[in-house]
Formats: structure tokens, C-alpha cells, sequence
């Protein structure tokens, strides 16, 4: 993954971890994975509204709440990073030639 994506990463984990005052990702943490995936649907369909008449820059920041939140969903149900990639990877696989 891009070092933007470990450095986020790691930042979740440790939120998680070690739950500062004040930190909204550790407050989503101890609201529970129901807000989470509420916020999850929340910035998914903010994204698509952007995505239909918006400006790409709308668009970007949308996706990046998106993809913040679904960072944090992973965490929360103690997945990682590394399976997202792998499932990911898997889809990429050559077919195989019938000869």
C-alpha cells in the first residue's frame, strides 16, 4: 500500500489502542461498529451525490472520507490492511487459458 495509506493505517490502530481525549476516530471506536457503518453509508452516498454534480474536488475529498471510515471499519473488526490487499490482489489473477 502507498505510505499515505500505512501512515493513516497506523494512526487508526493506535487510536484504537491507545484512545486519546478528543480524538474522533477513537470516539467512533467506542460508539461501536453500528455508527461506523452508518458513517460508512453516510460518506458513500455523499461521494456518489459528489461523483453526479460535484467537482472533482468534492469527489476526492468525499472519497477521502470514505475510505477514512472504512479504514476504521476494518480495524474495529480487527482485519488489516494486508487482507484488504489480498482480496484485492486475488481479483487480479490471470485467467486460466483453456488449451
Amino acid at each position: 500500500m502507498s505510505e499515505t495509506f500505512d501512515m493513516l493505517w497506523c494512526t487508526i490502530v493506535q487510536r484504537k489502542e491507545t484512545p486519546p481525549p478528543g480524538s474522533y476516530t477513537a470516539a467512533l471506536f467506542e460508539a461501536g461498529l453500528p455508527r461506523i457503518a452508518r458513517k460508512i453509508g453516510e460518506e458513500g452516498v455523499e461521494t456518489a451525490i459528489a461523483a453526479l454534480s460535484e467537482s472533482d474536488e468534492r469527489v476526492v475529498s468525499e472519497m477521502a472520507d470514505l475510505m477514512y471510515h472504512c479504514f476504521v471499519l476494518l480495524a474495529a473488526r480487527d482485519l488489516t490492511l494486508t487482507q484488504l490487499e489480498a482480496e484485492l490482489a486475488s481479483r487480479f489473477k490471470p485467467a486460466v487459458d483453456p488449451e
